[in-house]
């Protein structure tokens, strides 16, 4: 069994996340439900326990990326919504055929391709499972340091993006198509490009993820072309196989690729969403790691999760 000490902070650390969260955004089924799942596993076994531990930078990743709903980033500053669709047009302008200057998402959604239509929504749900899975696999194939690394920086990463959207809040390109440069408050999430992918497989699941999506002025940077490159890093840096750096890269390249193809980012986005990826790894491996309180305490985290005597 866990000690006083330990019962006690999950306790305490869970019920703050379920009062804040039903205070300031709304209470759901889903975080009691997960609330349950986490304390039944801290309190099932010691290795269940020590998974519990070892995934709290995603858990923490889950909870940042819900309490940003707590103060939506376009009442803190303005929103871009022209700015960036002119410097998407002045730095990547396609010239069509009548001598017009088009956005690639402009281009894209005039010349649709139905297998990259399939591809691009395979690509897309990868996102955070692909992300998660790939740790997990460290985790449990022992590469506990390797994975804890990962596991922290990909939190760290989205912490990078999740300032982005406050310093910088940025309408999609899809914004800019359906409704103009006006910014429309409450405007719901749309599925943009994505909803070939729903339509072709009868599945409706990108209706729903961005169904329920409540700020969509969140493009800047590209999240979505971070993730997978980080677990690429750390594949490469884990000595992960070939097959699994391989898969990984390809993803990657498949969602930088699909975010501009389906209306959901500029390229601008997905370069910052890149720079976030490299940023966040370069400062954590290079100089957070090297601060000696930092890296006295990624030395007990990894004996915790690795060996809790």
């Amino acid at each position: 069994m866990p000690t006083r000490k330990e019962s006690l902070t999950l306790v305490c650390v869970l019920a703050i996340w379920l009062s804040v969260t039903a205070l300031c955004v709304g209470f759901r089924p889903e975080h009691l439900w997960i609330s349950l799942f986490l304390a039944i596993l801290f309190f099932s076994t010691p290795t269940t326990r020590r998974l519990v531990v070892a995934l709290l930078p995603f858990i923490i990743f889950g909870i940042s990326y819900d309490w940003m709903n707590i103060v939506h980033n376009y009442d803190v500053n303005p929103v871009d919504i022209e700015g960036i669709y002119q410097a998407e047009k002045s730095l990547f302008g396609i010239t069509a055929s009548d001598g017009s200057i088009l956005t690639p998402n402009e281009f894209f959604r005039l010349n649709r391709i139905p297998w990259m239509d399939i591809a691009g929504g395979f690509f897309y749900l990868c996102w955070v499972p692909v992300p998660i899975l790939f740790g997990l696999y460290l985790y449990f194939g022992g590469n506990v340091k390797p994975y804890l690394h990962f596991a922290i920086v990909f939190l760290f990463v989205n912490l990078i993006g999740f300032a982005g959207y406050y310093i910088h809040p940025a309408a999609p390109p899809w914004y800019v198509a359906k409704y103009g440069f006006d910014f429309i408050l409450g405007t719901p999430g749309d599925v943009a490009g994505l909803g070939a992918f729903d339509e072709a497989t009868g599945l409706g699941i990108f209706n729903g993820l961005y169904g329920r999506n409540s700020n969509v002025f969140a493009a800047v940077p590209s999240l979505h072309s971070a993730y997978t490159l980080v677990a690429f890093i750390y594949s490469i840096r884990s000595r992960s196989p070939w097959w699994m750096t391989t898969l990984l890269g390809i993803i990657t390249l498949g969602i930088w690729f699909t975010a501009v193809y389906t209306s959901h980012h500029y390229i601008i986005d997905v370069t910052l969403g890149i720079a976030c990826a490299l940023i966040g790894y370069l400062v954590f491996e290079y100089i957070i790691m090297r601060i000696p309180v930092f890296s006295k305490f990624m030395c007990r985290y990894e004996k915790y999760v690795s060996n809790n005597s």
